[in-house]
């Protein structure tokens, strides 16, 4: 159910509690579907977990810092399982550099790696997901009828989706982002990946999710969604997206799919032993209070907001068992070194995390 305790973590966009309530609410297709996807997602976990390399987190920012300021390229390879539950797909279809293929899957794979490596450079000049240069991978057209995306430590990987609750995994841009930014986290903070820090850890992913569309698309803090996985839902869904940062809790209320848990506030903060202790459903406390930052804070989120976040995740003070409070004291304290004690951007910040009854 892409869920592991271990810090190369199998990180899968679909919350196992959607599949499941698909398995009780579905038709026997659907119900089905999700059976197959729950037994898929641990087996891929176990693998991933056996086979995965060291973090290299602070060696990558030593190497970055040391200075090569070349333009990089995010060295791109997208492959095609052809439906088969294998990844890396065993047919490279798109190289870095080389033009639209027509598939869409692929080209939007292709495209989505790129906007998100764009962002990490452009923004905070982090060359790729360990700011060392790593190649980018991506498998398509993954199983049959997949409903998920993941990314297992070394590559992300996207199944088409049924059709009828879920179009191809390939279609949100912020999916792409958000998986990726797993990486990310794994390589400097190394979040835990249960209860609180946990659910940092998917919190911190979809607010780069988040920024890597609204910088491809030009908006502003106020222009954006602040939707999670956009497209994604088909018309048949009773809902707009898997999450909203801006209103966490209401993304979706469908009778297959069920209704968004999200709580917003720490009042409402739920207590439990499914989805690794909460971690897809208490992400929207954290996520509302980067939306409230980056809105009070105004203009490009990923500018002095993203950066703010940015900076704490690499800061020495988030651990891998940091939860909301402490995050929110670092990213207090970064608001304060990049901007001033009495600034407007630690003040937005502060009462963000005091909004959703964090501090």
């Amino acid at each position: 159910m892409c869920m592991s305790t271990h810090r190369h973590s199998l990180h899968c966009i679909l919350p196992p509690y959607i599949l499941s309530k698909i398995a009780e609410n579905g038709s026997p297709a659907l119900r089905a579907m999700a059976m197959h996807s729950l037994m898929i997602d641990p087996t891929i976990r176990i693998v991933r977990a056996s086979t995965a390399g060291p973090v290299t987190g602070d060696i990558a920012r030593r190497r970055s810092a040391a200075g090569n300021i070349t333009v990089p390229s995010p060295l791109r390879t997208i492959r095609d399982a052809g439906g088969e539950p294998e990844a890396p797909g065993s047919v490279v279809v798109r190289r870095e550099g080389e033009g639209p293929t027509g598939d869409i899957a692929v080209d939007e794979a292709y495209d989505g790696l790129g906007a998100t490596f764009e962002l990490f450079w452009e923004a905070y000049q982090r060359n790729s997901i360990d700011d060392v240069g790593l190649p980018l991978d991506a498998t398509v057209h993954y199983d049959q009828d997949y409903d998920n995306a993941f990314w297992d430590g070394t590559q992300m990987v996207f199944g088409d989706g049924d059709g009828e609750l879920f179009n191809r995994f390939t279609i949100a841009l912020d999916v792409i982002g958000h998986e990726l930014t797993h990486g990310v986290t794994e390589k400097e903070a190394g979040l835990a990946y249960f209860n609180q820090s946990g659910a940092l850890n998917e919190s911190i992913s979809d607010v780069f999710g988040s920024l890597v569309k609204q910088k491809l698309l030009g908006q502003t803090a106020d222009q954006a969604d602040w939707l999670i996985g956009a497209g994604l839902l088909t018309s048949a869904v009773k809902g707009v997206a898997l999450r909203s940062m801006k209103e966490p809790g209401t993304a979706y209320d469908d009778p297959v799919l069920g209704k968004d848990p999200q709580p917003g506030h720490m009042d409402d903060f739920v207590r439990t032993n499914q989805d690794n202790g909460g971690v897809h459903i208490n992400s929207g406390i954290p996520n509302r209070a980067f939306y409230l930052a980056a809105t009070a804070i105004g203009g490009n989120a990923w500018d002095r907001a993203g950066r703010i976040w940015y900076s704490a995740l690499l800061d020495p003070n988030t651990r891998a068992n940091t939860d909301f409070a402490g995050f929110a004291r670092v990213t207090i304290d970064v608001a304060v070194r990049l901007h001033g004690t009495d600034s407007a951007e630690t003040t937005a910040v502060a009462e963000a995390w005091t909004t959703v009854g964090v501090i």
